[in-house]
C-alpha cells in the first residue's frame, strides 16, 4: 500500500492534467457532433459516464433508446463527446461495410487482454482475422451436431440434481447458480474436454465463483477501467501485478484474484490437453467429451497448420478463457432471464412445455430436431432481442467518416440529418438495446416480451433493413445449443414460478440479476416444482 498510494497519486495528477487539456481543446473547438441531440453532462470530468455505466443505469439506457433519435450524443470523461449509434443502417456500416474504419477501442482491447490474454477479443486487424480463421472451423454446424450427446449427458445430470433438491415438493432455488454450474460444465466438456463440476451436490466452486463474479466486480471499477489504456506502460508486468495485489481498493484486488484463477485453470487444462494429444490420447473413447470438444479440435488444427497460420500457446490459452466465460456467463444469465419471463407468464411456459413434450418420443432429440422447434426458437430469439446480454460494445473511428442513417435524426438546430459526420477518434457505443427495441422498427409493442412475433412474418421495417442481427456474434451456435437443450430438459421435468423476492437486473459487461438494489451478488431465486409423473413425456 505504501508503494501503490504515491504511484496512484502521481498517475491521477497526470491524468487530470491530460484531461484538462482535452477539456480546454473541446471548449474552444467546434465539432460536427455538436448538432446531435443528447442529454447534458452531469459533471465536467465524468460527463455521462457515471449515468451510463452505473449498474442501476437501466432506466437511463431505456431513456436514451426511446426518447432520442437513432443516434445520440453522450459525454465521456472530461466531457469529450461520444456517440450511441442505434440506427440499423449505421450499425451495418460500422460492423460490416466499413469494419476496418471502426475498430474496437483501446479500452476494450486492453481490458480484454488483461482479463483473458492475447485472444480473439484482444487483437485487431490481420492478427484478429488469423485467430478467427482458426476458430471458425471448430464452431461449424457439423461440429455442433457432434456435441449433442455430450450435452445431453450433462443436462440429465442436472435433472437428477434438481430433482433431488425438490423431491419433497416446491422449493425456492437460486436458478442462476444452477444454470451457471450447468453452463460451465457444458462448455467444460463440450468446449475443453474437461469436467469442472459433477453436478451432484449444491456446492460452491472457486473457479466457477471467479467466473460468475468477474463482470460484477469489473462493473464496480468504472473509472479505473476508463484509465486502463494509459497505465499499461507503468513498469514491467510483475510490478503491475504487485501494485494490484496491494492496491487500496478491494474491487481491484478481487478482480486480480479472479483473473489469476481463470488464467491458472486455463493454463493447467491446456497443458494437460496438449500433453495428451502428444502421446495419442485423443483417440481414447473414454476421455471426457469423446475427443470431439472444441479445444481438442482447435489444438489438432493448430498443430496441423502451416507455420504462418499456427498460433502460439499463449493465444490458444487466451481463446480458452474467452470461450469459457462467454459460453458460461452469457448463457446462464440469458437462461435465467428466459425462465423469469416464463415464470411470470404461465400460459407461455405451458405452451413451450407442450411443444417440447410433443416432440419427445423416448429418445433425445437430434440437433436438427432441436433447432426446428418453432416456439422454443421464438422464446430464445425474443429474450435475446429484448434483453441483449452483452451491454457495452464500442468502436472508435480510425479516420473521419460518414455514417448513413435509415431513420433520420433531427438536430439541435431543427434540421433533419440523413447522415452523420464522425470525426477521427470519436468513440462509438453500439446501441444494441435501442436498435432491438425501436418502435419505428419493431412496432408499438417493441418493449413487450412476445415470442409469437417470431412465428409470423416480421415487419418489413425489420426485414428490409440490412442490419447485423443479435444472433451473429462469434460462437452463438454453441450457446444456442446450450440454451435450447437446457430449456427442453427443465420444462419437461419442472415448473417455474416467481418468488416473492425482488429481482433487479444490473448493468455490467454482461447483465446479471440480484436480489434487491443493494446486493451485487448474482442471484435469481425461482420457485421450482417437479412435474407429476403422469405429466412427464
Amino acid at each position: 500500500m505504501v508503494v501503490a498510494s504515491p504511484l496512484l497519486t502521481a498517475f491521477l495528477i497526470c491524468a487530470a492534467s491530460w484531461g484538462l487539456l482535452r477539456l480546454l481543446r473541446r471548449r474552444f473547438l467546434k465539432s460536427p457532433l455538436d448538432n446531435i441531440p443528447g442529454p447534458a453532462p452531469t459533471s465536467l470530468w465524468q460527463g455521462n459516464v457515471s449515468q451510463y455505466f452505473h449498474r442501476h443505469g437501466s432506466d437511463f439506457h431505456r431513456h436514451l433508446a426511446q426518447d432520442y433519435g437513432s443516434v445520440v450524443k453522450l459525454y465521456g470523461l472530461y466531457c469529450i463527446p461520444m456517440l450511441i449509434v442505434q440506427d440499423p443502417k449505421a450499425l451495418h456500416n460500422i460492423l460490416i461495410k466499413e469494419e476496418g474504419v471502426f475498430e474496437e477501442s483501446k479500452l476494450f482491447i486492453k481490458t480484454n487482454h488483461y482479463l483473458f490474454g492475447p485472444g480473439l477479443i484482444s487483437t485487431l486487424g490481420e492478427h484478429h482475422h488469423k485467430q478467427r480463421k482458426m476458430l471458425n472451423s471448430v464452431f461449424a454446424i457439423n461440429h455442433m451436431r457432434s456435441l449433442v450427446p455430450t450435452f445431453y449427458g450433462i443436462v440429465h445430470k442436472l435433472q437428477e440434481a434438481l430433482t433431488t433438491e425438490v423431491q419433497s415438493g416446491p422449493r425456492e432455488l437460486n436458478i442462476l447458480f444452477w444454470m451457471g454450474r450447468a453452463a460451465l460444465e457444458l462448455v467444460g466438456q463440450g468446449g475443453l474436454g474437461y469436467s469442472f463440476d459433477p453436478l451432484v451436490r449444491d456446492a460452491e466452486d472457486d473457479y466457477g465463483e471467479a467466473l460468475k463474479t468477474l463482470f460484477p466486480t469489473l462493473q464496480g471499477l468504472i473509472v479505473f477501467r476508463q484509465l486502463l489504456p494509459y497505465v499499461d506502460w507503468i513498469g514491467p508486468r510483475w510490478f503491475r501485478a504487485f501494485v494490484m495485489d496491494h492496491f487500496p481498493h478491494a474491487g481491484v484486488r478481487k478482480l486480480k484474484y479472479n483473473v489469476d484463477k481463470m488464467s491458472e485453470t486455463a493454463t493447467a487444462i491446456f497443458r494437460a490437453k496438449k500433453e495428451a494429444l502428444g502421446v495419442g490420447l485423443e483417440s481414447d473413447p473414454e476421455q471426457i467429451g469423446g475427443g470431439k470438444d472444441i479445444m481438442t479440435t482447435l489444438v489438432k488444427a493448430n498443430m496441423a497448420a502451416s507455420d504462418s497460420d499456427r498460433l502460439p500457446d499463449d493465444e490458444l490459452v487466451a481463446q480458452m478463457s474467452t470461450i469459457i466465460l462467454g459460453a458460461m456467463d452469457t448463457t446462464s444469465n440469458i437462461l435465467s432471464r428466459t425462465l423469469q419471463n416464463l415464470a411470470a407468464r404461465p400460459e407461455m411456459q405451458d405452451r413451450l412445455r407442450n411443444e417440447v413434450m410433443a416432440a419427445y418420443s423416448g429418445e433425445d432429440l437430434t440437433y436438427d430436431e432441436v433447432m426446428q422447434l418453432p416456439y422454443l426458437d421464438a422464446v430464445c430469439r425474443e429474450t435475446l432481442r429484448l434483453y441483449p446480454p452483452v451491454t457495452f460494445l464500442t468502436r472508435v473511428a480510425k479516420r473521419d467518416a460518414v455514417l448513413p442513417l435509415h431513420f433520420p435524426v433531427v438536430g439541435r438546430n431543427g434540421q433533419t440529418m440523413s447522415e452523420i459526420h464522425v470525426p477521427k477518434g470519436t468513440k462509438i457505443i453500439l446501441g444494441t438495446l435501442g436498435s432491438n427495441t425501436s418502435k419505428a422498427k419493431w412496432g408499438e409493442d417493441a418493449l413487450e416480451w412476445k415470442p409469437e412475433r417470431w412465428l409470423a412474418p416480421l415487419p418489413r421495417t425489420v426485414t428490409d433493413v440490412a442490419a447485423p442481427g443479435v444472433f451473429s456474434h462469434f460462437g452463438f451456435k454453441f450457446s444456442e445449443l446450450e440454451m435450447k437443450i437446457l430449456l427442453m430438459m427443465l420444462l419437461s421435468n419442472f415448473t417455474f414460478a416467481l418468488s416473492d423476492k425482488p429481482i433487479v437486473w444490473n448493468l455490467a459487461p454482461i447483465s446479471f440479476p440480484s436480489v434487491g438494489m443493494e446486493s451485487s451478488q448474482p442471484s435469481m431465486p425461482l420457485i421450482v416444482t417437479p412435474l407429476r409423473k403422469n405429466e412427464k413425456p
